[in-house]
């Protein structure tokens, strides 16, 4: 369990003090000059990149009937997932970078904590669990958080690597194949989603784990700025999936130079530019052209 108070301690007005961790308060106050204006910056980065990409997202699907499928429930979800955090404590974050602090309010840390965590940790300038407070606590957090979601996950895809692979020795084969190119698409992206939050978040993981089995010896030895890294690492990752739909899906990338181009003439939002619904139009004639065209070449 959280020491006594945690909640209620969590961040007195001004944050500076009244939580017991003088020794990293002053360790954040002697810090190089410079270590201010880049995490600020690579949050503001992350913040709009989230924000400009997620709604991006959420506008694509909204807009285009060629990305309206059960697969991209999943994608919107996770969209929306990111623009929450974007949308609220990042800023908060932020604010506490600009003034070396929290400043908010005890409230605020509250509401933040259901999003990020427990409590202010002025190394990372955020509301987030402490790992030396629980070390069951910190275990089962990783595990639930992320060791069980990554095996599950990299068990369905071991799967479905393997139905891959016997479904395009068949196809050589056969004449027609059962594996669309578009499926094969949409699974690699998803597979490269899944890669890349991986990657994000094991650094982050994995110290809370190495910290929670021997608290007392492992903790000094985590060098800060490794522990600053795998934080914003985390935090990066809410801001790289709308990229990676860009730049692996054809339809996402379509989509979203539609969206930024309507920016310039607002009326073409309006207009149903989704060529799911178009494209068919124009590739099948109607009957009435089919019998004028008919009629003119009886006629010659």
């Amino acid at each position: 369990m959280l020491e006594n108070g945690s909640l209620r301690n969590c961040c007195e007005l001004g944050g500076r003090g009244g939580f017991g961790w003088a020794g990293r308060e002053a360790a954040a106050a002697r810090r190089p000059a410079w270590v201010c204006p880049a995490l600020s910056s690579v949050l503001i980065f992350t913040t709009v990149v989230d924000i400009v990409g997620n709604l991006l997202v959420v506008v694509s699907v909204f807009k285009n009937r060629k990305l309206r499928n059960s697969g991209n429930a999943f994608v919107v979800s996770l969209a929306l997932a990111d623009l929450v955090v974007a949308l609220y404590p990042y800023p908060l974050v932020l604010l506490a970078i600009f003034h070396n602090g929290w400043s908010l309010g005890e409230m605020h840390c509250k509401l933040s904590g259901f999003v990020m965590g427990l409590k202010y940790d002025p190394r990372i300038y955020s509301c987030t669990f402490v790992q030396t407070a629980s070390s069951y606590y910190t275990i089962a957090v990783v595990i639930i958080h992320f060791i069980v979601p990554i095996t599950i996950v990299s068990f369905c895809y071991f799967r479905i690597w393997i139905l891959v692979i016997q479904v395009r020795r068949r196809v050589k084969s056969e004449i027609k194949p059962r594996l669309k190119p578009s499926d094969f698409r949409n699974f690699l992206t998803m597979f490269v989603v899944f890669v890349i939050f991986a990657f994000c978040w094991a650094p982050l993981n994995f110290i809370g784990l190495a910290v929670a089995i021997n608290p007392l010896e492992m903790a000094p030895k985590i060098p800060e700025w490794l522990f600053v890294v795998s934080y914003f690492m985390a935090y990066f990752n809410s801001c790289l999936n709308a990229i990676i739909y860009g730049l692996l899906n054809q339809n996402f990338r379509k989509e979203y130079k539609r969206i930024l181009m309507s920016l310039w003439m607002p009326r073409l939002f309006f207009q149903d530019t989704s060529k799911g619904g178009t494209e068919g139009q124009k590739s099948k004639p109607s009957p009435a052209l089919n019998n004028n065209d008919q009629i003119k070449t009886d006629t010659l």
